[in-house]
Formats: structure tokens, C-alpha cells, sequence
């Protein structure tokens, strides 16, 4: 006898029963259900009552797992439409070729991947054929941001549509020798056909949901309707686990972004193994995109599932599907009929029933072949669900074998990740399942050989016309003829370079100011896009809330509760700042998507992200990465910068390190300005370089990152003189010497050259006074904007020489006869200004501060590191003392003087 269902206490027992007898009449009608039919069918009729209650508007927590079958029924699926002959022929070629190319190179041990294409081949070509819409189509076309690990897929179609040929496939990971492909999706490699790199895994996902965002963004700003623009993400089942994949699922339902789909390819496996080896990753994934608020299509089984289902009169089929774990179903895939008969349908005696109806054959095919990944019909019967669906974004979970195709050796082993050729056999295997007209004779000295139907042939001709009438190729990356930005107002930089007086400015609050007048500028302002994770009150940009409004598709449905002051909170439609909440890889993934708006959408946009710095690069380094990758132009602002600016917060947001990691990356250009008037030079110089006309030889395809400091001081006005923009842009300038400070050394006087940075400068600048008055010492100071750009133009000095080509690095230049040795301090640990010591002809010494962080105030912090005007002047003395230009005594009467 079965029990009856546990009535479980819930939310709804605090709420009156306004007709308990109704109740008991509902409760006991499921007890019969349950009793009589079982405690499936009661659990089926619950979930059925559900979504019917779920269409008719009645709020009720939504269903967050479905049974283990196909969202759409075959009866439901619409018909197929194009030629599915042709399109299987243009399939097995490019199956083919993909695992030919990878093949091929194997040779010269660069590695490859050949399974992750194979599961997926149906889920890109009918993409493809019917779907991916190119850039001549309405908009900006489609964006893809294809799986990583199927590239050679891609480059295999890009093959037989004519945009590639032999030896580039040839030449696959190869590409040293400038006609080759790299391994995965990188747009700066192959800048004409990728769009989005998308290894590091989960980075692809992520930037997908924030680029839908931001098309929805232009087209409620009014720069460019991209209305008919869908976002398509292809995902592994594996890649799911890291924490970016799914970090802005809330966002992307939160904004209703049904130009969005994710298509995850479920074919269990991942690097090393199942990725649910115990578990359904399919259900799981299913109720935490439910749960999130996407419309979740599922497509599990292929056509020759249909007769099993309808066998299964009592359940027992679905509920046996639901039950065995991932690693199971993948053991099938690789084991004979009559164990599939004892393990699967022997569980369960109407199932072993069922089984006797069975051949061999039929079960073979099933268990082997038949998944909704596979079939051409069954995905775009789930594709054109997701895009008809409105309201939220889709995700497919489509189910696939990995390996598919590949041969037994292949299909579901557990090393296949690694596993980077086939054999000539194997070869031969595929060749007669996918039918093509490939001869042995054509395997010479046991090389696999390209297959190709013939540029005039029926596939070939099919393919492109296919993709004319969605709007071309794809994918591809374009860079549309668009003239360059007319230069911002002067008046806007020009405003920084008489100082601020006696009114005490942070470089912070002097960005924020030089951001506030370029927003209003007539012919640009528009194309603004301030970034910021929730911490535009700290950097003082409130104010730019009422004039531009933050963005929101709702707009402001609410009265703020600061609406009668000035800088009231408001949200807008068309609202131009983006503030992301706190989520930096949000806001990286926004401005990714801002800065190369000029590619995707032929448009040019301007963004700055504003970042505490010590959560910047520490934190999404890798985002920035992809950011070059995708030849992103716009400005990154590390606020609050350095180590011992920002008193009482301590440790973790002591920056002492983020130049040292944006050295790392060749598209960062990192400046650490000291003042106002060089904040305004370097931005001004950026928007010509990125925005306006590039300078022979410059790329205009890079980032800048700029730290700024929230210690408020007098801004001075900048130098007169030839070679201080100059100065600024390239790293180094002298910003004074003694004589012009009027501090009047006397004659002969042992003279060092002090070199700072950033904050750091007001500490050299009173040293340099100290060192006068109360040593007899003359020091000139200079602003070092950039060490990294010093060093990088020395390194290329130095490669030029190798080259028999004659340059000076320009460090060497500037500092060339300046008198005595060189001291360089930063706020930053030594490392960040010993990148040029190489290159300087004086005697070299540096302070920083290394170490970890610590609460204290400014003055208490710079004395425990060492680089406060006090430590500059006895560590200026020690090298003048080595020198024997000072007495040795002096450097210990200094220490004893300032209490070191």
C-alpha cells in the first residue's frame, strides 16, 4: 500500500484558509491519486497543475526541474526548413576538416582539440544555415561567442565557404610565420574573423550577457538601434563551474534580456571526466537558470527515442532516465547491447518489458547515437523557441556525446580532451559513416587529406547563399570606415594647466572635473560611458546622477528618497552611466563590450571604468587580458591608488602592486600622473590615439590605465617649455630644478636627480627643500608619468639595435648629463620604478613601498615603508655619501634628526 503525500509546512499555513473543507477536498483527491497510481503520477499531475497555473497568471513559485525529456515534443517541433540533405553533406566536410587539421599538426606537437567540435558540429551549422545573422543584416548582425575549444570547426567552415585554404589550416597554431591560425577565438590573431576570444573559460559567458546589455543600451540612448541583434553564447556543460559563467544570470532576467541565448553543450564531460559523475548536470543547470529567471529549452533525445517514449505508458522510461547518474549514461555510450538491456532496462520491470519490444540495434542506436544535439531538427526547433521568446533570455541545454562521430576510440572516453589525432583507420571509419567521397589512394604517405566539394559546388554554392540572405559571413569581425572623433573642446584641458592656486585637489576629484566637462562637449559627449561598481559617491561623481542619469530599462519607477536635493539618485531609459552594483567582473565585462562598440557596432564609444585600485587588476586581470585581446580602446581609473593614501582601510586596500600587473599586459598603457594638468595631457593624448588620428605607427587598439589619489593638495601649473606634453606622454619630464624651485644652492654643490610618481611627488617635492636647507644639497625632481611606457620604449631601443637600427631610449634622453645620481620614489613596492634602472647612466637607487598594507594615517604609513620627505632626504644623502660627495656622518646625524 502506498502512503499518502507528506503535507509539508510552508509560507502558506500563515495565511487564513477562508475554506478548509475545499482544502481537505484538494488534499485528498492527491492522497487517492497517489495511493491508486502511484507516487510519480501524483508528482506529474502537481507539476502539471503548476504550469498550467503558471500560464494563467497565478503567482506561485515557479518549477525549478522538469522531467529529463525535451522542452518541445516531436509533435510540437516545427519542420525543418532549407535542405537537411545538403546541410548534413556541408556538416560531415566540415567534420572532416576540423579533425583533419588537428591531425595534420599533431605532428609538430601543438596541440589541438577534435571531441568538443564533433558534439557540437549540429548545434553551429544550423546556426549557421538558418539562424546567425551576419553584419550586413539589420543592426549590427549577431554576435557569437563561439566555445574555445570548437575553433577548429569554425576555421574548417570558414574553409569550405572559401575564406581560408590549405596551408592556413595547415598552419593551425602555427603562426609565427604570419599566415596562421591561432587556437582559439582571438580577435587580435585574426582580427577579420573573431570577435570575441572566449578562452579563459567563463569569460565567454559573462561578456555575452553584459554585450546583449549594452545593445540594449545603445538603442535606448539612441547612438545606433541594435534592436534586431541576438546574442548567442555557446558553453560547455563543464565551463559552467567556474563562478563567472553564471554571475550575472540575475542581471540578464532582471533586465528581460531576451536578445540573449545561451547554448550549452551537455555532453557530460569536461578536462578530466563526468562533470556530474554522481549527479544530472543538465537538471542541475536547469533549476539554477530557472531559478534565476531564464526560460530553460531542453534537447535531450533525438527521433529514435520517440518509440521508447511512447512505449512508456506508466512512467517508469522518464522516471529510470531521471535516476541514472551522468556517469552511467556515459558508460552506455561505450558498452554493448545486452548490457545497456541488464544495467538500464533491468531496474525496472516494466521497463524489462519494454526492452522485449527492443532489437539490439534500436537500443544501440539510442544509447549511442540519438541526442537532441545531434539532430538538425531538434535544434532549430529549440533556437527558434528562444528567439520567439520574450521576456527573458533562453538557455539551451542541449545534449550531445562528445566525440561524436570521432569512431569508438573517441566517443565518451574519458581522456578524448587530450586526445589530438585519429589514425588512418579511423579516419577511413569516419569517412564511410559520414559518406563522403574520399578515396584511400588520397591518403598519401599516410596523411589525412582535406576534403573539399569544389568552389562551384552544389554545398559550397548552398552555404553562401545561406549566408547572404542572413547577412554574410560569419562569424566575422569588422571595423567599419568610421572618421575619427572630432577632437574635444581645449578649453576642457587647457582648464588644468594653470593649477588649482591654494585650493587643495586630489588627481581623483581632478579626473572626475575633467570627466564632467567632456560629457557636456557638443560633438562627443554622448559617447561617454562612465563605469562604476557602486562607488561613485567615494570618487565624487554624484553629481553626474541627475545630469546624465544611470542607466536602467525601467527607468526610475519610484520617487528617490533624496529627490529634493540637487544631486538626487536617478535612473533613466537612456541614462548614461552604467553603475553595476558591486561586481567589478561586471563592470570589466561592460566595458568590454563599450570599448569595442567600434567594431561590433560601428560605433565609437568612449568608456572609463572608475575602480577603487586595488580591486582592479588584482582582481579581474584576467578580464583585461581579454580586453586587449579584443582590442578594447578606452581608460581604466585605479581611484584611491597607491599604498599610503588611503588611511584606516588597511591591508586589502593598500595598492602597492596594480602597475606591476598592468606591465604585464602589452595593450595596457599605465600612467601614475602626479598632478591635474598631466591627468588632462594623458587623457587628451588618449582620445587622439584611440578615437582621433594615431600617429604613424602607434596602435590605436589600446587601453589606458591611470591611477589617480584621493589626497587633496594644491595643484600646480605646468611647467612652461618645450617637451612637457612630450615629456608626459612618453614617462618623463623634468618638473623643476633647484634653481627654478628658488631654493639658491650654493656653489658646487653636490646635486642629486630626483625621480617620483603619482603622489609620491609632494614627498620628493619636500624633500627637495629639505635637502637645500638643511644639507646644502640641490635636487632636481621630475615626474615619472609612466615607468612602464619608459621601459617599453627602451626595450624597443634595445631590439632596434639587434636590427643594426641606431636609438636612444628616450629614459636615457632625458636624464642624459643630468647631474649626480638618480633616486626614484613611488608609492608603489620598488619593482614598479626599478623597471628603467637598466637604462639610466647615473647611479641608480629606488624607494617604495613593499610589503603588505596596514592601517595608519598617510604620515604613520609612508615613516613604516620608508618614503615619507624624510626618508627621501637620508636616502639621498647615503647615495651622495657612497659618492663621497657628502660626509658619512651626515646620513647618520639625518637618521637621528628625523627619528628613523
Amino acid at each position: 500500500m502506498t502512503d499518502p503525500i507528506a503535507i509539508q509546512p510552508s509560507e502558506l499555513d500563515q495565511l487564513p484558509d477562508r475554506d478548509p473543507e475545499e482544502t481537505a477536498e484538494w488534499q485528498a483527491s492527491l492522497d487517492a491519486v497517489a495511493k491508486a497510481a502511484g507516487p510519480h503520477r501524483a508528482a506529474y499531475l502537481m507539476r502539471r497543475t503548476l504550469e498550467r497555473a503558471e500560464g494563467n497568471g497565478i503567482a506561485l513559485p515557479k518549477l525549478l526541474e522538469t522531467d529529463y525529456v525535451n522542452t518541445i515534443p516531436t509533435a510540437a517541433e516545427p519542420g525543418l526548413p532549407g535542405d537537411p540533405a545538403m546541410e548534413a553533406r556541408i556538416t560531415a566536410w566540415n567534420r572532416w576538416n576540423a579533425a583533419a587539421m588537428v591531425t595534420r599538426g599533431s605532428k609538430y606537437g601543438v596541440g589541438g582539440h577534435i571531441a568538443t567540435f564533433a558534439s557540437a558540429a549540429w548545434l553551429y551549422e544550423t546556426g549557421f544555415n538558418h539562424f546567425f545573422k551576419g553584419k550586413e543584416a539589420d543592426g549590427s548582425g549577431d554576435q557569437l561567442y563561439i566555445q574555445g575549444h570548437a575553433s577548429p570547426g569554425i576555421y574548417a567552415r570558414a574553409f569550405l565557404d572559401g575564406r581560408l585554404d590549405e596551408q592556413q589550416l595547415d598552419n593551425f597554431r602555427r603562426e609565427s610565420g604570419g599566415n596562421g591560425l591561432p587556437s582559439y577565438p582571438h580577435p587580435r590573431r585574426l582580427p577579420w574573423l573573431w570577435e570575441f576570444p572566449t578562452v579563459s573559460m567563463g569569460l565567454g559567458p559573462l561578456s555575452a550577457i553584459y554585450q546583449a546589455r549594452f545593445n540594449r543600451y545603445l538603442t535606448a540612448r539612441g547612438i545606433k538601434d541594435v534592436s534586431q541583434s541576438h546574442v548567442w553564447a555557446f558553453l560547455g556543460d563543464g565551463e559552467m563551474d567556474e563562478p563567472e559563467s553564471t554571475a550575472a544570470l540575475a542581471l540578464a532576467s532582471r533586465e528581460g534580456l531576451d536578445n540573449l541565448t545561451f547554448v550549452i553543450n551537455c555532453n557530460l564531460q569536461r578536462l578530466d571526466g563526468p562533470v556530474r559523475a554522481n549527479f544530472k548536470i543538465v537538471q542541475e543547470l536547469e533549476a539554477q537558470f530557472r531559478g534565476a529567471g531564464w526560460n530553460v529549452v531542453k534537447s535531450l533525445w533525438g527521433n529514435a527515442w520517440d518509440e521508447l517514449f511512447q512505449l512508456d505508458t506508466t512512467g517508469a522510461l522518464v522516471r529510470r532516465l531521471r535516476e541514472v547518474p551522468d556517469a552511467q549514461v556515459q558508460t552506455y555510450q561505450t558498452r554493448d547491447a545486452a548490457y545497456i538491456r541488464q544495467d538500464f532496462f533491468g531496474k525496472d520491470p516494466a521497463l524489462v518489458e519494454m526492452a522485449k519490444l527492443l532489437s539490439d540495434d534500436k537500443i544501440l542506436e539510442c544509447f549511442h547515437f540519438s541526442r537532441g544535439g545531434h539532430e538538425a531538427r531538434k535544434v532549430y526547433a529549440a533556437y527558434k523557441a528562444a528567439v520567439e521568446f520574450k521576456g527573458a533570455p533562453t538557455v539551451i541545454l542541449a545534449q550531445t556525446v562528445k566525440g561524436h562521430t570521432l569512431g569508438e576510440g573517441f566517443a565518451s572516453k574519458n581522456a578524448n580532451h587530450q586526445m589530438k589525432k585519429l589514425s588512418v583507420d579511423e579516419f577511413k571509419t569516419m569517412r564511410d559513416l559520414l559518406e563522403l567521397p574520399i578515396r584511400d589512394s588520397d591518403f598519401v604517405d599516410g596523411v589525412v587529406p582535406y576534403g573539399h566539394p569544389g568552389a562551384d559546388s552544389p554545398e559550397v554554392r548552398y552555404l553562401q547563399e545561406r549566408r547572404a540572405a542572413l547577412g554574410g559571413p560569419a562569424p566575422a569581425r569588422r571595423v567599419h570606415p568610421v572618421a575619427p572623433l572630432p577632437a574635444s573642446a581645449e578649453k576642457a584641458f587647457a582648464s588644468f594647466d594653470k593649477g588649482s592656486g591654494t585650493q587643495n585637489v586630489a588627481t581623483t576629484m581632478a579626473f572626475v572635473r575633467l570627466i564632467k566637462d567632456l560629457v557636456r562637449d557638443k560633438e562627443t559627449g554622448k559617447r561617454w560611458v562612465p563605469i562604476v561598481p557602486d562607488e561613485a559617491r567615494t570618487f565624487g561623481m554624484e553629481s553626474l546622477f541627475p545630469s546624465l542619469g544611470i542607466y536602467s530599462p525601467k527607468g526610475q519607477t519610484y520617487e528617490p528618497v533624496d529627490r529634493d536635493q540637487l544631486m538626487y539618485y536617478k535612473e533613466a531609459t537612456n541614462g548614461q552611466i552604467l553603475n553595476e552594483g558591486i561586481t567589478e567582473a561586471g563592470s570589466m565585462a561592460d566595458f568590454i563590450a563599450a570599448s569595442t562598440s567600434y567594431a561590433t557596432h560601428g560605433e565609437a564609444m568612449i568608456p572609463f571604468y572608475i575602480f577603487y585600485s586595488m580591486f582592479g587588476w588584482q582582481r579581474t586581470a584576467d578580464q583585461m587580458w581579454q580586453l586587449g585581446d579584443q582590442l578594447g580602446r578606452g581608460f581604466l581609473v585605479g581611484a584611491t591608488a597607491g599604498r599610503t593614501t588611503l588611511t584606516g582601510e588597511g591591508l586589502q586596500h593598500a595598492d602597492g602592486h596594480s602597475p606591476v600587473i598592468a606591465a604585464t599586459n602589452p595593450a595596457a598603457l599605465s600612467y601614475d600622473p602626479a598632478f591635474a594638468y598631466e591627468v588632462a595631457t594623458i587623457v587628451r593624448d588618449g582620445i587622439r590615439r584611440m578615437y582621433g588620428e594615431a600617429a604613424p605607427g602607434e596602435d590605436p587598439n589600446v587601453f589606458y590605465y591611470l591611477t589617480v589619489y584621493n589626497e587633496p593638495l594644491p595643484q600646480p601649473a605646468k611647467p612652461s617649455g618645450l617637451g612637457v606634453d612630450e615629456g608626459i606622454v612618453k614617462g618623463l619630464y623634468r618638473f623643476n630644478t633647484a634653481e627654478s624651485a628658488g631654493l639658491s644652492p650654493v656653489a658646487n654643490a653636490p646635486r642629486i636627480q630626483l625621480l617620483g610618481s603619482g603622489t609620491a611627488i609632494h614627498w620628493v617635492l619636500k624633500a627637495q627643500r629639505m635637502l637645500a636647507e638643511e644639507w646644502g644639497v640641490a635636487a632636481d625632481v621630475w615626474s615619472a608619468t609612466s615607468w612602464t611606457e619608459l621601459r617599453r620604449d627602451a626595450l624597443e631601443a634595445d631590439a632596434g639595435l639587434l636590427r643594426g637600427e641606431e636609438r636612444v631610449p628616450y629614459v636615457r634622453q632625458a636624464l642624459h648629463g643630468a647631474e649626480g645620481p638618480v633616486l626614484a620614489v613611488s608609492d608603489y613596492m620598488r619593482q614598479v620604478p626599478d623597471q628603467i634602472a637598466q637604462w639610466v647612466e647615473q647611479d641608480w637607487s629606488s624607494l617604495g613601498a613593499d610589503g603588505f598594507g596596514l592601517s595608519d594615517t598617510r604620515e604613520g604609513a609612508r615613516r613604516h615603508f620608508g618614503v615619507d620627505a624624510e626618508s627621501v632626504v637620508v636616502a639621498a644623502l647615503a647615495q651622495l655619501a657612497r659618492r663621497g660627495e657628502v660626509k658619512a656622518t651626515a646620513v647618520k646625524e639625518a637618521r637621528e634628526k628625523y627619528g628613523l
